[in-house]
């Protein structure tokens, strides 16, 4: 990895530079009643509405790579034969800029399910491989636990990574891509003084989580908590909304759908993002429900996150963004969970 030290000054020239592609960046997308700003990722066409000392966007960036919505497929009856046409080898190169760690860190949990398999997701694929990501530094949130999850910093998945230290940016080069593109930026090798202000930023970073998550011996706990009473008592207040899902940067469970149109010449094969709390989820051909309680799909959604991505991979797939828990209409927080279950554990032993 090559480290530079990008002075602030010229941030606006390698905005410039990136900007023959499309570029999508945090910006402010609207004021809350309580007058707090909510941002979001958003396509942008002046480096004046890029807010890189943004705290956390209202959703996370894989709508963009996995949209809400997206045909896959388009058929059309050509004489007796069907003819199948599918987009997704369409999509255009697009630049990231001022991407968070833990929404890169979602990201390349996201790769491990829908790019690097045996049956890569062509939509997602195309997306993930054109994209150029910019990271930066995030300010800690009073909601975040990404530090408990190891997901406060990232090692892979971008092309450079910027962190603030005053006049400059310490700017890690992770691509060739990126290393092309700094040619055209006026840069310097951090020295010795720089790399300890690097190195300050981070500590004091550190020091600035204030919520955090026990994962000691997490798999274990739920294991032997799978019948906890505490499960029931969250799925009382749990809605079923699906809202949790919505903003999570790395729940990717989706519906399918076709649409035929009236006069059978046309039809439509459609990819519809999915929440495994909604109350239909596992409902099967013919009524029957598998998980028709909501303690049990809440449940369910925490052991995939926690218990099952683990045994799969080896990690969670929760990134501890905390933006599930600041968009539950209940109030309904991963920390909470966590806690009250691993209580039960302790009362019971």
């Amino acid at each position: 990895m090559l480290f530079l030290l990008l002075p602030k000054d010229e941030l606006s020239t390698l905005f410039e530079l990136v900007s023959y592609n499309a570029v999508i960046g945090p910006t402010q997308r609207a004021i809350s009643p309580s007058g707090t700003t909510i941002y979001g990722y958003e396509f942008l066409y002046d480096f004046a509405d890029l807010v890189l000392d943004h705290t956390m966007t209202a959703h996370s960036a894989k709508e963009h790579f996995l949209p809400h919505i997206q045909t896959v497929a388009r058929y059309t009856l050509n004489g007796p034969t069907w003819e199948k046409k599918s987009d997704h080898h369409n999509a255009a190169p697009t630049v990231f800029f001022g991407m968070h760690a833990c929404d890169i860190n979602a990201l390349n949990k996201l790769d491990r399910v829908l790019l690097d398999t045996a049956y890569p997701d062509p939509e997602y694929t195309v997306r993930r491989r054109n994209t150029f990501i910019i990271g930066i530094d995030c300010v800690p949130q009073p909601h975040c636990f990404c530090r408990s999850l190891g997901c406060d910093t990232v090692q892979h998945g971008y092309d450079m990574f910027l962190t603030d230290i005053g006049d400059d940016y310490f700017c890690e080069v992770n691509s060739s891509k990126a290393y092309e593109v700094l040619r055209g930026v006026r840069t310097r090798e951090p020295d010795n003084h720089a790399n300890a202000q690097f190195m300050n930023a981070s500590a004091v970073r550190r020091k600035s989580f204030e919520n955090e998550v026990d994962t000691t011996d997490l798999i274990r706990i739920l294991d032997l908590e799978f019948e906890a009473k505490a499960w029931i008592e969250w799925g009382k207040r749990c809605l079923s909304c699906g809202t949790c899902a919505n903003v999570c940067p790395t729940c990717y469970c989706y519906g399918a759908e076709h649409e035929i149109d009236l006069d059978l010449k046309s039809a439509r094969k459609k990819k519809r993002l999915y929440s495994c709390n909604i109350v239909d989820f596992a409902e099967v051909s013919g009524g029957f429900n598998f998980r028709p309680e909501s303690h049990v799909r809440l449940k369910y959604r925490y052991y995939h996150k926690h218990r099952g991505f683990v045994e799969a991979y080896e990690e969670p797939l929760c990134v501890g963004c905390g933006r599930c828990g600041r968009a539950c209409l209940a109030g309904i927080t991963v920390p909470e969970v966590i806690a009250s279950i691993r209580e039960e554990a302790a009362v019971d032993g």
